[in-house]
């Protein structure tokens, strides 16, 4: 095991590096986490870990098998996408899931530029057994180290694809669904009473909902009930609303 104690070591670089630059994470197909619960979902998910910093003192486990460094408690927590690290800092390379043949269910994100609205959708879609999560349009990197840390390890798990909004039809049409989106517009379905087998629904921005694009794609419109007065739920909340509708009508 190596110790490292210079800020301009090349993987305390390259970690830093993965945590800030989006590019970087799509070339590679890495990313950066932190914590012994994340490093144990990834393995347990068959993801690749690159490498990993501990602390010093921290005790080592057996079973990685990725190089792996010491390094002060100083440096891990600048090497660390997120405050206060206990470590360790990993590498590890994201798992790419193709859409499957034939989903029951499926959930589209249109330009949802929280990372941590991502990576929480993802993490309830794999949680409810959705199918499939499609990220259409200028949606946040589900492999940022705030979307993945979000979704719990499920980002390791779920089948997630992306696509523009110009090839959303073909694709809802290539995997036999029907596609509907969520909107508070006049004539929208009850999303209790709308047909939600082999469909997907389509969850717009945070701010501004679905595009009018999309909208023109979508066979109809469903709205969550909600009481007189009361403002829309926020993306994750609405989304989790939604799944559990789709995941209810395939019992």
């Amino acid at each position: 095991m190596e110790r490292i104690t210079s800020r301009k070591n090349p993987y305390i670089m390259r970690l830093r590096q993965l945590a800030s630059d989006a590019s970087a994470r799509r070339e590679s197909g890495e990313t950066v986490l932190d914590g012994l619960k994340l490093l144990g979902e990834a393995l347990a998910s068959g993801a690749e870990v690159t490498g990993a910093v501990f602390a010093e003192g921290a005790a080592l486990p057996e079973w990685l098998e990725c190089p792996v460094y010491a390094a002060p408690a100083e440096l891990l927590a600048y090497a660390s996408p997120v405050k206060n690290s206990p470590g360790p800092v990993f590498s590890v390379r994201m798992p790419r899931h193709e859409a499957p043949e034939a989903p029951d269910c499926a959930v589209v994100l249109e330009n949802m530029q929280d990372p941590g609205n991502v990576g929480t959708l993802i993490r309830t879609a794999n949680a409810l057994g959705i199918d499939l999560v499609v990220l259409c349009g200028e949606c946040a990197d589900r492999s940022s180290p705030r979307a993945v840390r979000a979704s719990m390890g499920a980002a390791f798990r779920q089948s997630v694809v992306a696509c523009e909004a110009a090839e959303l039809p073909a694709l809802m049409e290539r995997l036999g669904l029907t596609l509907y989106g969520a909107a508070l517009s006049e004539g929208a379905q009850d999303l209790r009473t709308a047909q939600l087998r082999r469909a997907a629904v389509a969850i717009g921005n945070e701010g501004h909902g679905l595009s009018r694009e999309l909208l023109d794609n979508c066979a109809g419109a469903v709205i969550i009930p909600m009481r007189p007065g009361s403002e829309s739920l926020n993306a994750a909340a609405a989304g989790a609303v939604i799944m559990w509708e789709m995941a209810r009508a395939r019992l």
